[in-house]
């Protein structure tokens, strides 16, 4: 299988290089790695041109979208296989790519994503948020698990995920028009046509943050308005119930590490997430320009404004 791995980039010098090397030096070598950069102000261009086999797409400011960017640079990839990743996630050894893919085409398997691990600097919360969402069991998922997973049947990421690139299409790709979670998007979409999915744990990246207050409030934000906006992908399930079971685990888990005193930060962490979430769920009945305040992606509600107005007008 020919592999075609894209990563969409903006102002990425500190961790292109680092990570096309990281690529290029797998057991299975990608044929192409394409770059689909937004704009960068930096030196992202000029680092990657110092690599071989590297496809560079350069789209302005305003053109970005998560799901149409990588859409975009799917249908210029020549491989068979199309891997994604994010800029700042990097293989942890050279076997990622080989199992990444290994799942796909078996047992209906048309996409997989691997395990995020955390990086040395993160906080007591960020690593036990790692282990809580990427255990070290490969999981198959499909239509049948939705009662006993509920929105974890969906959950996908895109920070590594890879894809049979003829299912991929035949899907329709990822959504042109969701402000973040389009990975989880196409997971459903795959679900719900009878296809599965693959969590494999042996396919690792180093990739974690440490969020402020503001920033979980942000990116939860963006969540609800997915949710809002995409409520046909997830056939009604509700992922409230998720962030509960998160809390109550993560509690324990700073019990048994005697780092009680974290409580209280996650506690206040979790209700930045919970309000953020709600505000973004509802965010069609608050002024639009608190609504790009408080989001971490404040131009897709120009990108939409401007597609309103483009139907209107036909």
């Amino acid at each position: 299988m020919n592999i075609s791995v894209i990563i969409p980039t903006r102002n990425a010098e500190k961790y292109i290089g680092k990570l096309i090397k990281k690529l290029q030096s797998q057991t299975i070598s990608p044929m192409e790695i394409i770059i689909i950069d937004t704009n960068s102000k930096d030196k992202t261009k000029e680092i990657c041109k110092e690599f071989k086999g590297i496809n560079f797409i350069h789209i302005n400011d305003g053109e970005f979208g998560h799901g149409k960017t990588r859409n975009q640079a799917a249908k210029v990839a020549k491989g068979d296989i199309l891997v994604f990743m994010t800029q700042d996630a990097y293989p942890n050894n050279d076997m990622f790519l080989d199992e990444l893919i290994k799942p796909l085409g078996k047992d209906n398997v048309v996409c997989s994503y691997g395990r995020q691990l955390p990086r040395e600097n993160s906080s007591c919360i960020e690593v036990f948020s790692r282990k809580f969402n990427y255990g070290n069991a490969d999981i198959i998922k499909s239509r049948q698990d939705i009662d006993k997973l509920g929105v974890k049947t969906f959950f996908f990421s895109n920070v590594c995920s890879a894809f049979v690139k003829e299912d991929f299409f035949q899907t329709g790709g990822f959504p042109s028009d969701t402000i973040m979670n389009e990975d989880m998007i196409i997971a459903s979409k795959f679900i719900f046509n009878d296809k599965k999915t693959c969590y494999t744990s042996r396919a690792e990246v180093i990739h974690s943050h440490n969020y402020t207050y503001r920033e979980q409030f942000k990116r939860n934000f963006d969540v609800g308005v997915v949710f809002a906006d995409s409520k046909l992908y997830f056939g009604g399930v509700k992922s409230e119930s998720e962030g509960i079971k998160f809390v109550k685990n993560a509690i324990k888990y700073l019990i048994q590490n005697k780092k009680i005193y974290l409580i209280p930060h996650l506690i206040v962490e979790s209700g930045f997430k919970f309000i953020g979430y709600k505000l973004g769920y509802n965010y069609k009945k608050i002024p639009m320009k608190y609504v790009k305040k408080m989001s971490m992606h404040s131009f897709y509600f120009e990108q939409k404004k401007e597609q309103e107005a483009l139907v209107k007008a036909i």
